[in-house]
């Protein structure tokens, strides 16, 4: 079935000044039709209908033929690719070698790429102005990314007595800026979903200096960090492609315009292929490790599990899966008690919790000697897009205009 999206407000009338944003189907679309969320922002900004209340001013968006609605379709299937490929990289670790032997070049060169794609979409200046118009709320949410993620992945580290190399590629993962999937899962949860495009990007490009500084402050302590390096490496594959591809957008307008379509199938594939290749290199070693533990023992099923729950991978599943969870609550509970209104929690709450998992991967492989400081941020991707989405389904079936419990900040 041939989908098109238009946003406008399913909440209460904004004031004039406002930004009004809907969720509208050409055929008769029900909640239940919408299947994962994709990873990526690129899916939902073409079809953004935005009216700024107060002018005349409509930016008109066309009818999108049936192969870009599969092409946006195939896009939305992020945590089923990294599922499988999570699954692969257990059975067949060398089914990722291609890509594991050229790594971290081929890591980096992979999340430059994204990040080009992610900038081909992006009107910088159309960002500008919504900043302008929601100072509050944006400033807030970005400052909850780096002090309240941060402080979790320490406290984490801590209270689960981690390894020094997985407590690094915990902290790194939580000084990440916000993940390219919040976007639409704030869409599926029927939050602000001009706020979360705006604060993923202005904590992306605040990552140059804060994700370097945070680790450097809370990772330190367990091994060397080179807050230079990593700020330089932050800046050739996160913010010099987004400039860039912003850049192509106003120079070659007829190429950007052919292929942007293909930007978020590719975005969600490289993404997926990153984590799932990193995860595999850690296989190998995992399993050895569980083996050398299990020799000599006719372990039973059940025992088999626990074996594998209480080792490292166990303890890599456990840490990301209560960063993320208290990340989210953390997220909301804050938002809320700052007088935001429903709609912005959730999109603070989704933006606090989903972490750009990518750059931690390149940054644990290009700057780390242990291979299982990639292990937290790997195992992210699977985990994290699953918990995300699941969220925001949830949230989908529950009307923000009734959460009114509190007094709300009109930003």
């Amino acid at each position: 079935m041939s989908l098109s999206f238009r946003l406008t407000s399913t909440f209460s009338p904004p004031p004039p000044s406002r930004l009004r944003f809907t969720l509208v189907s050409r055929s008769n679309l029900n909640p239940s039709s919408i299947r994962s969320p994709s990873p990526s922002k690129f899916t939902h900004l073409s079809p953004i209908r935005c009216v700024n209340g107060g002018s005349d001013h409509v930016s008109e968006i066309r009818a999108r033929p049936r192969w870009e609605n599969a092409l946006s379709a195939a896009a939305s299937l992020y945590p089923l690719y990294v599922s499988v490929g999570g699954v692969v990289a257990c059975l067949k670790p060398s089914a990722f070698q291609w890509f594991v032997q050229g790594g971290p070049n081929s890591y980096s060169l992979s999340l430059g790429l994204i990040m080009l794609a992610m900038g081909l979409t992006l009107e910088l200046k159309d960002l500008f102005s919504l900043f302008l118009r929601r100072p509050l709320a944006i400033l807030f949410g970005c400052v909850a990314q780096y002090t309240i993620m941060p402080a979790l992945g320490t406290l984490i580290g801590r209270l689960l007595r981690l390894p020094p190399s997985l407590s690094v590629g915990l902290i790194l993962l939580a000084c990440c800026p916000g993940g390219t999937a919040s976007n639409v899962v704030t869409l599926i949860a029927q939050g602000d979903v001009p706020l979360s495009i705006v604060m993923t990007v202005c904590t992306t490009l605040g990552a140059v200096l804060l994700t370097p500084l945070l680790t450097k402050i809370l990772a330190g302590t367990y091994v060397p960090v080179d807050a230079i390096k990593l700020s330089i490496s932050t800046l050739q594959v996160v913010v010099a492609p987004i400039l860039l591809g912003s850049y192509f957008q106003s120079a070659f307008p007829g190429v950007v315009k052919a292929v942007t379509p293909f930007a978020p199938l590719f975005a969600v594939l490289a993404s997926s292929l990153l984590a799932c290749s990193v995860f595999s290199e850690n296989v190998v070693r995992l399993k050895s490790s569980l083996l050398g533990a299990s020799s000599g023992r006719d372990l039973s099923m059940f025992a088999h599990v626990q074996a594998i729950v209480s080792g490292e991978l166990g303890l890599v599943i456990l840490s990301v899966l209560l960063l993320h969870s208290a990340g989210f609550f953390v997220g909301y509970i804050s938002s809320a008690i700052c007088g935001f209104r429903e709609p912005q929690r959730r999109a603070i709450s989704i933006e606090v919790g989903m972490q750009n998992s990518s750059l931690g991967v390149v940054l644990a492989t290009s700057h780390f000697t242990s291979p299982l400081v990639a292990l937290p941020p790997a195992m992210s991707a699977v985990i994290m897009n699953i918990m995300g989405s699941s969220l925001g389904f949830i949230w989908r079936y529950i009307d923000p205009s009734d959460q009114t419990t509190t007094p709300q900040i009109n930003d």
